[in-house]
């Protein structure tokens, strides 16, 4: 009986995280209601007080979702906890997986819709959570992108260059999802299944070495 009840409670905590990724990305922090947060997840509406506290801590709860959902999808690719690569080649490898990897994701994924939302409501008006997505995985994994791009091209990791350029990476990354009804549309795609998704993670890989060949090209 006590694993059902827990099992039950877990339950109503994620559909509650997932309704406030929903409310909170399309309404803003001010604009999203906790009866409309709990409508959504077909709770109580004490149980957001039962299990975050408050609204303040359902939106906390959400960025550490975020936070561990991409973890999940962008660690292993970019190797966050292994070893660094042995040479130049795979460290472009591990660039291209990551690439490929997060291209899937976020075009395919089911809960990628919801987390990209959040992302970036909180990304252009920075409220108290965006410390809590930066520590945790921005900022973690944009420096590993770094140090591969500085074992791919011999370009320093910290340098401003090489920085704004693994910004320009992500941001290819990031637009396949946020344009995604646009890319649909272009393509005479019905929809993105497993399939499209596979190209344009093959293009976005192939754009990756591309650019590392170019930058090999010009160096003296």
């Amino acid at each position: 009986m006590t694993e059902t009840r827990e099992s039950g409670a877990d339950a109503t905590r994620n559909s509650l995280i997932l309704a406030g990724l929903d409310l909170f990305g399309r309404h803003g922090f001010e604009g999203a209601s906790t009866r409309g947060i709990a409508g959504a997840a077909k709770a109580n509406i004490g149980s957001i007080a039962y299990h975050f506290g408050g609204k303040d801590g359902l939106r906390a709860a959400c960025a550490r979702f975020v936070v561990e959902t991409i973890k999940s999808v962008a660690g292993p690719a970019v190797g966050l906890t292994e070893a660094a690569p042995r040479n130049a080649e795979e460290a472009e490898e591990r660039l291209v997986r990551t690439v490929e990897t997060v291209v899937r994701f976020l075009v395919a994924g089911s809960v990628a819709p919801r987390v990209i939302q959040f992302v970036l409501r909180e990304i252009s008006h920075p409220g108290p959570v965006i410390d809590i997505m930066y520590a945790g995985v921005f900022e973690p994994v944009h420096k590993r992108l770094c140090q591969l791009w500085e074992q791919a091209t011999g370009e320093p990791a910290e340098s401003e260059e090489t920085r704004i350029t693994v910004f320009t990476l992500i941001g290819q990354v990031v637009y396949l999802r946020i344009g995604r009804e646009a890319v649909i549309r272009r393509m005479d795609w019905p929809s993105v299944g497993p399939e499209e998704a596979a190209k344009l993670a093959s293009i976005a890989g192939s754009n990756v070495r591309a650019i590392i060949r170019a930058r090999k090209g010009a160096q003296p």
